[in-house]
Parts: C-alpha cells; structure tokens; sequence
C-alpha cells in the first residue's frame, strides 16, 4: 500500500528523470546509505568485517565493472582475475614508490593502470566477438598472472614473490596493514562502492550507456543508426577495467593485505565474478549488488550450517559449495535469465499494482 506513484508529481525533466524517480525508493536509498554509514561501523567485529562487508563491498565493484562489459555492452570477459591482478600490483608498486601519497589516490591511480590495460586487452572485440572474445580474454588472465610471477620488478624482487602492502591511513585511521580498524577498512571501501555506484548508474543511464546496449543488442545496426562501436567497445573495456582495478587494489591492500598473484588472481577469481553477474542480473546495477551479496553471503552460512550445526568436514561443505553454487547458476540461466534483479523487479511491480497485481 505504501509502493504508490500516486500523489507523486514531477514538475520538470530533471525529477523525471532522476535515478529514482519514486519517492518510496528514494527513501529506502537514503535509509540503507544513512544505515550503512551511522550504524554498521557501530556494531562491526572482526569476523563479520573480513568474513562478509569487506569481501561483499570490494566485490560488488569488481561485479559492477564487468556488468558494463558484459551486461550492458555485450562483450564477454573471462580476464577479470587478471585485470585485478593488474590494479593489486599498480596499488603496491605505488605505495613502495611514492609513500607519501595518499592511499584514496593510490586506489584510483591503480584503477586508471587498470583501464589502459584493458583498453590494450579490448582492441580485439573490434574484430572478434562472442566465443573468440572469451578465449582472448582468458589469454589475457593467463598472461597477466605469468607476467606478474615472472618479472621480479612487479613485487620488488622479493625472495617469496609475495606483496605486502604498506601501512597507510586516512584521517589519521589505518585502512592498511595490522593495526587498521575493521570500521575503518569497512568505511573506506563503502566510500569508494558509493561513489562508483554513483559514477555507474549515471553511465548506464547516459549517451554512453544506451550505445553500449545499442551494441549488445545488434552491434550492425547499432552501426547503421550512427553508434560508433571503436568508442563504445573500447570505452566499455576501459572503464570496466577501472572498475575492476579499484576492485583488486582494495582486495589486496585493504582485504588480503598480502598476496600472491597465482593464489589470489588465478582463473577462479574471473569466474566467481561472472557467477555473480549471472545470478544477480545481467545489465543490472542492483543485479551486481545480490549477485556479490549471494556468492559472498552463501559459503558463510553454509559453513555455519554444515560445519558449524551439522558437524560435517570442512572438505565436504567446501564441495558442496560448488555443487550448489553450480545447480543455482543452472536454475537462473533456465528458469530466470535476468537474475535477482529480474525478480526484484517483478516483486516492485506487484506492489505498485497491488491488489491488482498481473
């Protein structure tokens, strides 16, 4: 009864148009932000910080990268580890070379990195497309890991090939290293979610936007209307990459806080992404949100569960994972393409119908 558009008017273009023209999901925006913000670092502990925020807030960023490149432009990625990889080892060569620079700056640095290989790695798609696309792309992870366990420069010729990031704070809090708060890791990598959040639905929804749909829908008549598919393709690897470097930065500086690439960036990392994608909703933003949500939140409980209640092995629920997570990407490409942003959407229109809903 509250989910109405009655009584709701837009006097201009500018509140038609606004990311959420409906009043009740303005509000739900601004109490989840106002939550988020004022009461969750209140109430954080170690385990669900490192166990569930920090791994759910870096990867919804990596999730909302690769949505641009594949759900809204059309373009299948298999190199996500790899361009992670790639923004990791930008952030620590950054802060070894320059300490005094200021590690929010250092993220965003490590992303742009991130994007000028992507922009090399995307030259391709202007030929190939579709199965050839993936396979390049899978090169490009398998080549990027090679290249970061073999040149000894990218982890300063260290004996165990291993990264350690430096200790760097912000406001006088540490957000790397041991002695960093978990509220202060977790606010730190909620600004950048925000903030990229912001940058990507506004993309979506722009010029650039619609001529990276216009591209996954039919890229020859996207062509004909006047869409340039060099810009829009490209753009799409650039800025995904960006996405995707901030993401792998912060999982190795704020998360991990030490790695090495072949453990931490292998071709599972490029899956577990494209999982998420999958099972949240191709070209959705929210879509990135649950589908990090789910592959974040669904091995915790099930350890919980199955370790933890049922007395089983770690090795079995660690199986069983897999084959769950297995049999739900099969459901949603069977039975709900869109994926959870598909039925949330359903669920919204039911309520703004309600009690006629169709």
């Amino acid at each position: 009864m509250f989910y109405r558009e009655a009584g709701d008017f837009k006097t201009s273009y500018v509140a038609d148009n606004q990311t959420f023209p409906i009043a009740f999901d303005r509000y739900r925006y601004y109490v989840v932000l106002a939550v988020a913000i004022g009461v969750v670092p209140f109430m954080l502990n170690e385990y669900f910080a490192s166990a569930v925020l920090i791994p759910f807030l870096i990867w919804s960023i990596i999730a909302i990268g690769l949505n641009i490149l594949t759900g809204y432009c059309g373009q299948v990625s298999l190199g996500t580890g790899g361009f992670m990889a790639v923004g990791a080892y930008a952030s620590y060569k950054l802060m070894t070379a320059f300490p005094d620079l200021n590690i929010f700056f250092v993220i965003l640095a490590s992303g742009g990195v991130t994007a000028g290989v992507g922009l090399l790695f995307g030259l391709p798609s202007l030929r190939i497309k579709g199965f050839y696309l993936a396979v390049a792309t899978l090169a490009a992870q398998f080549f990027l890991v090679w290249l970061f366990n073999r040149v000894g420069w990218f982890y300063n010729y260290s004996a165990s090939g291993q990264i350690n990031a430096p200790e760097r704070s912000v406001f006088g809090f540490n957000v790397t290293g041991a002695l960093a708060a978990p509220e202060a890791k977790y606010l730190f990598c909620l600004a950048f979610v925000i903030l990229l959040g912001i940058v990507a639905r506004n993309l979506t929804r722009g010029k650039l936007g619609r001529s990276w749909m216009a591209i996954r829908d039919m890229d020859i008549a996207a062509e004909i209307i006047g869409v340039d598919p060099l810009k829009a393709k490209l753009s799409a690897f650039a800025i995904s990459s960006f996405f995707v470097g901030v993401g792998g930065a912060l999982f190795f500086a704020v998360y991990l806080g030490a790695v090495e690439v072949g453990e931490a960036f292998g071709i599972n990392k490029s899956f577990l992404a494209l999982f998420m994608i999958i099972i949240g909703g191709l070209g959705s933003i929210f879509g990135s949100f649950a589908g990090a949500a789910f592959i974040v939140l669904m091995p915790v409980l099930l350890k919980n569960v199955m370790v933890g209640g049922l007395g089983w092995p770690t090795d079995i629920a660690a199986h069983f994972e897999f084959v769950i997570l297995g049999g739900l990407i099969i459901f949603f490409l069977i039975v709900e393409p869109h994926g959870l942003a598909a039925l949330w959407r359903l669920a919204k229109e039911k309520l703004r119908l309600w009690p006629f809903p169709h």
